[in-house]
């Protein structure tokens, strides 16, 4: 799964040169920032490389697995801050 945080994005189009499959692609539309966002075309052939997130100076592209993202909700009740458990 990849998501993309648009708020963060300046467009600078290196997680597109850099990704292996040709997942990503900038859009066409803007932003509130006034730049074109990357958006994911073909998420199916992504092989989770994380190469886009890697490159991505702005921390704006996060790439996770389906199956970790569902265990992480699931463990809600174990949330941990700094060393400490939260209650």
């Amino acid at each position: 799964m990849i998501e993309i945080n648009e708020d963060l994005c300046k467009g600078c189009v290196l997680c597109v040169a850099f990704c292996p499959k040709s997942v990503l692609k900038m859009s066409d539309r803007l932003t509130k920032r006034g730049v074109h966002p990357p958006e994911v075309v073909n998420e199916r052939d992504c092989t989770l490389c994380g190469d886009c997130m890697l490159y991505c100076q702005d921390f704006a592209i996060v790439v996770e697995e389906e199956e970790k993202i569902v265990k992480e909700s699931l463990n809600r009740s174990s949330l941990y801050a700094g060393g400490y458990r939260l209650r």
